[in-house]
């Protein structure tokens, strides 16, 4: 009936399985990391740089 199942009566099969699907999850969580990290460094420098804009801005309009 279920012929496509297959479920090993040796659990020492299920070990390969198991250590991708471990190395998947931290290979993941550490690409989660990264890209965090870079997503916090530009909106540090997109902050900077609408500040500098905000200060140009306001120049200018002192200087009318």
């Amino acid at each position: 009936m279920m012929e496509f199942l297959y479920f090993p009566q040796d659990r020492t099969e299920y070990l390969p399985a198991a250590i991708i699907l471990i190395l998947v999850i931290l290979a993941t969580v550490v690409a989660f990391y990264l890209i965090r990290k870079q997503s916090m460094k530009q909106e540090e420098k997109l902050k900077e740089f609408e500040s500098k804009i905000m200060r140009e801005l306001d120049k200018n309009d002192a200087e009318r």
